[in-house]
């Protein structure tokens, strides 16, 4: 099937700003973790829908962020839900985070949920490093590690059999969940100091297989489902992957793990 060039890099916005409160919670536990004189001006990179961008902005009365996002969908929901609250404190920007407009603009940057969608982590930190100013910060976290690892074995099973296979066998999955090692090590690499990096559990049910279904189109299959030509395929993806994780204990969990990762550099 042939596809749009930018349907890759969109995303339902109004879905994903509806059923974000895991990401949204997990997001609230690392901004709670800054320590911010309220005068920064902070990159968010990867702002989604804004909700996190809005608790930052709290946080920096007297400073600025910068909301950007490879998806036009979620700037543009971002922006209408902000500016009109944080007039000229915000600005959004559309942009690959392989290919930040910025240089030595910032004092931070945050960001959650959105680093495990760029396969090159190397390049990845070499663009946020040049973005901050001489001792700026990086407090971020991201998928890692076994990240949704049962979920991704049975992705690929299915993703063979015959009924699939001809639109998603060679699909190679659009994710990088690094290990706190490697993630350390690219950031070293990449010139920051300080590094810290962990992996954690982040393990999130769901009470039905309808809700189940909505997360994986939304947050996570995403990608795979663009690929399958009609809707009653897309549908009978998503179900027999929710009728599979009926038998696990608890039913419907999606098997999160994240990345932490915090580093500065230097002055």
């Amino acid at each position: 099937m042939s596809q749009r060039p930018s349907a890759s890099r969109e995303w339902n916005a109004a879905e994903y700003h509806r059923l974000s409160t895991p990401q949204f919670m997990w997001g609230q536990r690392v901004l709670n973790e800054l320590h911010l004189r309220g005068d920064e001006c902070v990159l968010d990179a990867g702002c989604g829908t804004g909700k996190l961008t809005r608790l930052l902005l709290q946080n920096v009365p007297r400073g600025r962020v910068v909301g950007l996002d490879v998806s036009r969908n979620m700037v543009l929901h971002a922006q209408q839900s902000l500016r009109p609250d944080f007039g000229d404190h915000v600005q959004f920007v559309a942009a690959d985070l392989l290919s930040l407009p910025f240089l030595g603009r910032f004092e931070g940057i945050f960001s959650t949920a959105s680093f495990h969608w760029v396969l090159d982590h190397d390049a990845l930190f070499r663009n946020l490093f040049q973005a901050l100013k001489p001792g700026g910060w990086l407090h971020a976290q991201c998928g890692g590690g076994p990240n949704l690892e049962r979920l991704r074995a049975r992705v690929r099973t299915l993703s063979r059999t015959s009924e699939f296979s001809q639109w998603l066998a060679a699909f190679s999955e659009p994710w990088l969940f690094s290990d706190a090692q490697t993630a350390a090590s690219s950031l070293c690499a990449a010139g920051f100091e300080d590094v810290r990096t962990d992996i954690e559990a982040a393990a999130f049910a769901v009470p039905t297989s309808e809700e189940f279904q909505e997360y994986l189109r939304t947050f996570v299959l995403h990608r795979h489902l663009e690929l399958l030509p009609t809707e009653q395929l897309r549908e009978r993806f998503v179900h027999a992957l929710a009728d599979a994780s009926a038998h696990d204990v608890p039913a419907w969990t999606l098997d999160y793990w994240r990345l932490n990762l915090r580093a500065r550099k230097p002055e």
